[in-house]
């Protein structure tokens, strides 16, 4: 049913997606504000940054100092057992006269034990009953007011009741006492405590954990289920003479991947495999050898990255490596002539061309493969399932390699993806990296003292900020306005790199940073992949809360790659206890899957975070780390639900899973 009300809040949702009372109802808090009272007994044990909710009046005067663009108030608060406690609040001029008007208040507060303080959070007149303690916050745009959404909750769960129906099975909702949906989405939206929440989101993560579940059982069964026409084996002695022939060792763990791999290559159904490692683990390496096996069987190979710049990185280390063997390497980018473009495809057509490089125009209707039968996708989560689908299916019967530098624990990466085996990387081929992590202020003088030594010993320099034209209010956020403050300070040395520039423009930039004609690089997150500079020895990053936590690492990955140390400098301004918290995890921790984890964890239940991204499946309820135990009995319950296809109380979820699995395949 369509919304009504006003055409302005109408617009606002529609801009999120919203245009019913289903999709209205669908969308959760993205977490609650809990107004319970702090008992006394957890009062006399209170621990850092915990949250406390007072009841009580304020003693003598609020007093608001200013500075800057800062301002703090002071005031001191009795709660309702007469215990007085020293306040502080951030940025809220306006507190010093709701102060003044006297009368009882309800206090939300963070607790500093260091500063003997509480840090405002909320402030309310009056006392809060019960019932409406537990708050629900929205992600919502923000001109839509917090109340006007709740109002429409209300309404659209009256108009619903009774039209919700359940999708879990009915064996499971009696298995694990789950509410009806109906009752779960109340419950979450309109929750008396804790445990209503609590209840409702269990079986709405649960739903989600199994569908996801069901759907990647559905097409590792489908994958399983192709056979090969032609077994072609792979000569061993040959790939071991390539592989002893080498400046360098393989790291025990790049052996047992690329064992791994041979294993399924050589199978009669199709290798379906992931390839997981932090940056720096070797992952190109395992990939270039697998091609050159699969060139020993006589079959082309493709590999696919997410940009020009990488595809050109990893032409040029299969030319160097495979130099001496004969190999035809292929480059096929967007940027190439029409004359380039054509001999290309001519070349694959025809089979002279083995290793086939490029970026997503390597699937492009035009382009036909003699014998594909090796197909790696480089950086597999900036690609969609329909783009890798589309390049394997260019060889009717071709092994797949996904290659992800998000690294996440085993146990984990096997309920995420459920349709692939994974193949894990950990082990670094040389010295591990020596990055310093650091937060600093915009106003450090060691931002411009780093740059100046780096440059001094003819090192280069990463500068990342989150946007091309950023925000009006925070020129930080801007490549441009930081290339412009740059330029200044640096005459002649800087050179800038974003996505909305042309392939041309982009070579240029690099080949200067490369070169140390311009030892500066002002970019966004596209230095993120795919550049390899190893005089690169410091990075500044702005506004780093833009990023999740797994960017900020991969970024991090461009400098010290030689093995000499490096310093990564995140600017930050703000005094979010939480964003300075997320970001002190990469000051304190090199280790991705670490990284990668806590990143996971973070990323709660409808969260708009803008620029960030994970590379990581996204669930609108669901957390992969917190509700990791929904999702193991969700894998389980999956594999019986197929077991159990034919009986009528599975066969609508099923249903639910086929349809989405067969619109990913026949996009």
């Amino acid at each position: 049913m369509p919304l009504t009300g006003s055409k302005k809040l109408n617009f606002l949702l529609g801009e999120m997606g919203i245009f019913n009372a289903r999709q209205v109802i669908d969308h959760l808090p993205r977490r609650y504000d809990s107004f319970l009272y702090t008992s006394k007994e957890e009062l006399s044990h209170l621990v850092d940054k915990q949250k406390v909710v007072l009841y009580g009046h304020v003693l003598g005067v609020a007093k608001t100092l200013r500075f800057r663009n800062l301002s703090n108030t002071k005031f001191l608060f009795e709660d309702e057992y007469g215990e007085p406690y020293n306040v502080i609040a951030w940025n809220r001029p306006y507190l010093g006269k709701m102060l003044s008007s006297g009368g009882e208040f309800t206090l939300q507060a963070s607790v500093d034990k260091k500063k003997h303080e509480l840090n405002l959070l909320n402030l309310k007149k009056g006392r809060i009953a019960q019932e409406n303690a537990i708050v629900p916050i929205y992600s919502l745009p923000k001109d839509y007011p917090e109340h006007h959404f709740r109002a429409l909750v209300k309404k659209s769960l009256e108009e619903l009741d009774g039209k919700i129906y359940d999708k879990v099975p009915a064996y499971f909702k009696a298995k694990y006492r789950f509410l009806s949906r109906y009752e779960a989405l109340k419950k979450c939206h309109f929750p008396a405590n804790q445990e209503d929440v609590r209840q409702g989101l269990r079986v709405l993560k649960y739903e989600e954990a199994l569908l996801f579940s069901l759907k990647n059982q559905l097409v590792r069964e489908q994958n399983k289920s192709v056979d090969k026409v032609e077994i072609k084996k792979i000569p061993v002695d040959l790939l071991k003479r390539k592989i002893h022939s080498l400046p360098y060792h393989l790291t025990k763990d790049q052996a047992n991947v690329i064992g791994e791999c041979l294993k399924d290559m050589d199978s009669p159904s199709l290798m379906y495999r992931l390839l997981q490692g932090d940056v720096g683990t070797g992952k190109t390496l395992v990939s270039a050898l697998l091609m050159y096996a699969n060139y020993l069987r006589g079959e082309q190979s493709a590999i696919m990255a997410p940009t020009d710049a990488l595809a050109k990185q990893h032409f040029e280390t299969l030319q160097n490596l495979f130099k001496d063997d004969g190999v035809e390497v292929v480059l096929l980018v967007g940027s190439l002539s029409y004359a380039e473009k054509k001999e290309a495809i001519a070349s694959i057509a025809s089979g002279k061309a083995k290793m086939i490089v490029g970026t997503h125009a390597l699937f492009s209707a035009n382009v036909n493969y003699a014998d594909l039968g090796l197909v790696v996708i480089d950086e597999q989560h900036k690609f969609g399932v329909n783009q890798r689908t589309r390049l394997a299916n260019k060889g009717e019967h071709a092994d797949l390699l996904l290659m992800s530098a998000t690294p996440i624990p085993r146990t984990l990466s096997l309920t995420i993806y459920g349709d692939l085996d994974v193949s894990t990387l950990s082990e670094f081929p040389s010295n591990k990296r020596n990055v310093t992590t650091s937060i600093l202020l915009p106003s450090s003088k060691e931002i411009a003292k780093e740059i100046k030594n780096s440059l001094a010993s003819n090192h280069r320099v990463y500068v990342v900020a989150p946007q091309i034209e950023g925000e009006e209010d925070d020129p930080a956020s801007s490549v441009r306005k930081v290339y412009e403050a740059y330029k200044k300070a640096f005459p002649n040395k800087v050179s800038m790199l974003h996505g909305k520039m042309s392939e041309e423009e982009k070579e240029v930039a690099l080949i200067a940073f490369k070169t140390g004609l311009c030892p500066i690089l002002v970019a966004t997150s596209v230095v993120e992949v795919g550049i390899d500079v190893k005089e690169a020895d410091l990075m500044i990053i702005y506004d780093p809360t833009h990023f999740a936590l797994s960017s900020l690492h991969q970024l991090r990955g461009r400098i010290g790659r030689d093995g000499s140390p490096a310093k990564c400098f995140l600017v930050y301004k703000g005094n979010d206890e939480e964003e300075i918290d997320k970001l002190e995890v990469l000051t304190k921790t090199e280790d991705g899957f670490v990284i990668a984890e806590e990143d996971l964890r973070r990323r709660g239940p409808g969260t708009l975070s803008g620029v960030r991204q994970s590379g990581l499946p996204d669930f609108a309820f669901a957390n992969l780390v917190e509700d990791f135990k929904i999702f193991e009995c969700a894998r389980d319950d999956a594999a019986f639900i197929l077991k159990k296809r034919n009986e009528k109380g599975f066969a609508y979820f099923l249903s639910l899973a086929q349809k989405e699995v067969e619109g990913v395949s026949m996009a």
